[in-house]
This record gives structure tokens, sequence and C-alpha cells, in this order.
């Protein structure tokens, strides 16, 4: 199948979309996806939108009414994306679309609801194609996360017979898929979620993101400021375990009390050192990276000095390219919806894997696959 997969992540900075063929064989103790991609799109979200999108995340409040417009716009500019992949890429089978987390309610350690905009209705109305939507909610019905997903596809790859090795992902959130004998999977903590806030608040509104690093790379480590950070509890939480801006929100920094660029450089090594600590326990052989945080070379630089010994490489070299890497995952995760097979792998979210998701049928009747044993192995083909 050709597969169309698309979010917004955590950094709520716009829509990842990638298109993948996608094919399911091999005997039945040893069925293997093979997956290629095809190619990515950005598409940022507008101005006013994505100041919405962060205008209802905590510790603001917000309406029904406002909740219901934003499902709409993130569900027709979705329809949009979907459509310029197909006219950039070719024809396609499915859409994977798993929308602009709004909430992820986590109680007492652990995942109780969440809830993704983006209908996909409107996706449906443009293309014509079946879309796979509402990815996390039955993981946490079964007793999972809800997140990483990203273990779907980490568990697949990375699976190896030599040593442990981990995917590390640096969204909004930084998330870990350690994979060995088992598959564990947990939200670090923040990775790019607090930077972008400073960023944004030290820039007055004019920067997203520090460009390149360089804010953090002219300051220094307030380590009084860093101490206080790190006695945050949920990183002294068991996985499986996840998180998001309900947590790490922009007024989590906002007491700092210290300049600019030092702020700067303390919040890239909260993130490096929150990741090296959850992976130190690990012994892994090798940190495979990706998401928007690879190309911030000042958290790549403390991060390789905080992993030490670990090699620390970019996804890129595995064939699968960094800042896409999330949108080939839902592309696979809705591939395993049509298969209805487990979108997580055991072990992962804490769940008893379940098909996941719903789908939405398209302009065409509907015929779905039999069923097939679930997969042991992913391999990326290149074109």
């Amino acid at each position: 199948m050709i597969v169309i997969g698309m979010l917004s992540g955590t950094s709520v900075d716009g829509l990842d979309v990638a298109m993948a063929d996608l094919r399911i064989d091999g005997t039945p103790d040893d069925r293997v996806i093979t997956l290629r991609p095809l190619g990515a799109l950005e598409h940022p979200w507008p101005d006013d939108i994505r100041a919405r999108l962060l205008g209802v995340l905590p510790p603001a409040t917000t309406t029904a009414g406002e909740i219901c417009a934003l499902d709409t716009a993130v569900g027709q500019i979705s329809a949009q994306a979907a459509l310029a992949a197909v006219g950039r890429f070719g024809p396609a089978d499915l859409v994977a679309s798993l929308g602009q987390t709004a909430f992820h309610d986590v109680v007492d350690g652990h995942a109780r609801a969440t809830l993704q905009l983006g209908q996909p209705a409107w996706i449906v109305e443009a293309t014509g194609l079946p879309v796979v939507s509402d990815l996390r909610a039955r993981d946490i019905a079964a007793g999972g996360e809800g997140a990483p997903l990203a273990s779907t596809l980490d568990g697949l790859w990375l699976a190896r017979p030599e040593g442990r090795a981990a995917a590390l992902n640096l969204g909004g959130i930084a998330n870990v898929t350690v994979v060995g004998e088992a598959v564990t999977a947990f939200d670090t903590g923040p990775a790019n979620c607090l930077l972008d806030a400073a960023a944004v608040r030290i820039s007055g509104g004019t920067q997203h993101s520090d460009v390149d690093g360089r804010l953090a790379l002219a300051g220094t480590v307030d380590q009084a400021l860093l101490a206080r950070l790190l006695a945050e509890p949920y990183y002294a939480l068991s996985a499986p375990k996840s998180t998001g801006r309900e947590l790490f929100h922009a007024s989590y920094v906002d007491a700092a009390g210290v300049s600019d660029v030092d702020l700067m450089a303390t919040l890239t090594e909260l993130t490096a050192v929150t990741v090296a600590d959850a992976c130190r326990p690990y012994r892994l052989a090798e940190v495979v990276a990706s998401g928007g945080g690879v190309r911030n070379p000042a958290l790549m630089a403390a991060l390789r000095r905080r992993l030490a010994a670990t090699p620390l490489v970019t996804s890129d070299d595995r064939g699968l390219p960094a800042g896409d890497k999330e949108a080939y995952l839902v592309a696979l995760l809705g591939f395993l919806t049509w298969h209805q097979l487990p979108g997580v792998v055991q072990g992962a979210t804490g769940s008893t894997p379940r098909v996941l998701g719903r789908i939405s049928p398209g302009d065409r009747p509907m015929r779905l696959p039999e069923p097939s044993p679930p997969p042991r192995r992913l391999v990326i083909v290149q074109r």
C-alpha cells in the first residue's frame, strides 16, 4: 500500500507529512514489513492557527467552541496537506493522521485520557481516501500510556541480536525506545518545548526556536537552576510513562532568575541530562536520534557529552530522514491498522497490544485484508 502519514508534534510548529510504500511478507514465523520512503513535506501552521493551538494548552483555559473550531481547522489544513503530498509524490491508498494533541491527561503517573484535534472527515472529503485517525485512545483503554507510539517503528526497526540500541526522538517532548530482548519506551521529559517557549519569550515572539542553538552556545549553565529543574518528580517515575505540555508548559521557567542566554544553556543541559540519565541503566550500544532537536548543535553537543561512551548517531545514518521519521511512523501505524495488526509492540507502552485507531471510509468500498501474524521486523529500503 501507498500510505500518507501526518502529524503535528508537541512543538506545534506545523504538519509533518510523509508518503511511504509499505508491504508485509515473509514466513508466518518471520513476518517482515518493508518501508520505502517516497518523500516528505512540511506544512507550517499559519501564525494565527499556531497561536490558537498553543492558546488552548495548559495552563490556559478554553471553550468547547474553540476546541470545535480548531478540530475543523486542523482537519481542513490536514486535507490540503494530503492533497499536496498526492500532487507531489503520486496517488495513495490510505491516509493516517495523528492530528495535534490538545491534552494528554496523566493522573497519578499514568495516562487516563487523550485528545487529538484534526477532524478526519475533511481529509476524506478532499482526497476520497480512507483515513485512520485517533491512534492513541485504544492503547490507553487497554492499559497503556498512548505514547510514545514511536516505539512501534523503533521496536521493529532496531531489533538486533547483538546488544541494546535506543531510538531517541527530540520533539517537543523527548522519548526513547530501548530495544533488546524486550522493548521499553517512555517520555524522558522536555526536549524542544521549553527551549521553544523560552525563545518566543526572549525574542518577543519573532523566533519560535533557538536557531542553530546560538543562544545556548552563548550562555553558561546555571547549576543552581539546573538542580531545581531536575527536582521535578516526573524524572523519578518508572517506565512506561508519558508527559507533555500539560506539565512542561511555558510558565514552567518563568521565574528562572537568570540571563536569557544562561536560561537557554540551562534548558539545553536539562534535556541532555534527563535523556542521558534515562538511557544509562540500559548499557546501550548505540543511540539513534531523530526529530527537530537534531538540528540544534548545542543540544546534540550536550547529549554527546552526557552520553559519554555511548555513540550517538541520527536516523539519517540508518536510512530514515531525522526530521520526517515520525510522519513515516504514522504511515506505518495506519498500515498496521488497515491490516488489523496491533499498533504497539509488546511491553512498549504498558498495554496489551491492540489494533489502534478508527477508520473513516473513503469514496470506494472498503475491503480490508485478512489479518496476518504480527510482524517481527521492519526493513527500510531506498528508492
